[in-house]
């Protein structure tokens, strides 16, 4: 790769703004837990995942590994009541409310923070029903970096044009952190560089972009942007096209074969794409057969690689469509 422009993603944080958030993500969970996260003083920003699994130990994973919560006896461990507790704070008493997005395993709360359950799944026929008996609870915190994208934005944006972009990390590499600031800059526009704001369509099928909690986005993604809230990649590019009349249409994880009948179409209506993929490098890409094609016809213009390096966020190299560096 090339290492010329290796940087990570700054945080920027105002410690009352850090203290609002680090209340929000203790009030989801029960009593014993909220407690523990209270006296472990932890720093969210760096913390991607806290996981509760019943008769286990209690532990987070965070950008150097991994972590557990202690009590007076050593590590805790989970029991069935903290799980039900826990579920009850995150459904506001009202599971049944959450049906439709617990059939896909997840669901998302304020804050944008998503929480995957597993357990026993209920069956109709073929089709998720629902879960019960839940034995397994994953908060994934919702890390918005606003600014974050400065250092790519020249790239792929000039006055009057965007460049169809391929962001590509292995998973924790901080695409989508990428993806969303990206989103809320186009849109947004620059006075300064009188860069005028676009309008920008975004299918955010695992609600990870926008981290809509009843259909308010709880991210920033900027004031021309519209969003498909849990809705899958492929339906929901078509149907921004026909309904939104969007400059750019912004997908998170392209992976199915539909998905990427559905690039072409957006890029045949006139419209440019941003997407993110997973990968290490340039042939990881080129070696998944969907993606072949697209890079043989170099459809994408911008190539963005990430790596976890020491923070997530890391940008390895830029390259155009013909795989140079920028």
């Amino acid at each position: 790769g090339d290492h010329r422009d290796l940087h990570s993603f700054p945080t920027r944080r105002s410690s009352d703004l850090y203290n609002i958030e680090a209340e929000q993500i203790q009030n989801l969970f029960a009593g014993n837990i909220r407690r523990l996260l209270m006296n472990a003083n932890l720093d969210y920003d760096k913390i991607y995942e806290i996981r509760l699994r019943v008769g286990r130990p209690l532990f987070y994973t965070y950008d150097g590994g991994e972590g557990f919560l202690t009590d007076h006896d050593g590590k805790y461990v989970v029991t069935r009541e903290d799980l039900k507790e826990t579920m009850e704070y995150i459904s506001g008493y009202s599971l049944y409310s959450y049906e439709d997005e617990m059939r896909q395993g997840f669901l998302t709360v304020q804050g944008g923070h998503r929480v995957g359950v597993t357990g026993k799944v209920i069956l109709d026929g073929n089709e998720i029903q629902g879960m019960k008996y839940i034995s397994c609870i994953n908060v994934r915190l919702a890390h918005e970096v606003v600014g974050c994208a400065d250092q790519v934005m020249p790239y792929i944006r000039k006055k009057d044009w965007v460049a169809h972009t391929l962001i590509v990390s292995p998973p924790r590499g901080g695409k989508t952190t990428l993806l969303r600031d990206i989103i809320r800059q186009l849109s947004n526009g620059e006075e300064k560089k009188k860069m005028p704001g676009v309008t920008v369509g975004v299918v955010d099928e695992r609600s990870e972009l926008a981290g809509s909690y009843q259909g308010v986005p709880q991210n920033d993604l900027g004031m021309r942007t519209d969003v498909l809230d849990g809705c899958p990649k492929a339906e929901g590019m078509e149907m921004l096209i026909r309904s939104m009349s969007p400059a750019v249409v912004a997908v998170d994880e392209l992976g199915r074969k539909e998905d990427f009948k559905a690039v072409e179409s957006v890029i045949h209506s006139g419209c440019k794409v941003i997407a993110t993929a997973h990968g290490n490098s340039i042939e990881d890409v080129i070696h998944q057969p969907y993606f072949e094609r697209l890079v043989r016809r170099r459809v994408f213009e911008r190539y963005i690689f990430l790596d976890k390096g020491e923070h997530a966020g890391t940008i390895l190299g830029i390259y155009d469509r013909n795989g140079r560096p920028c």
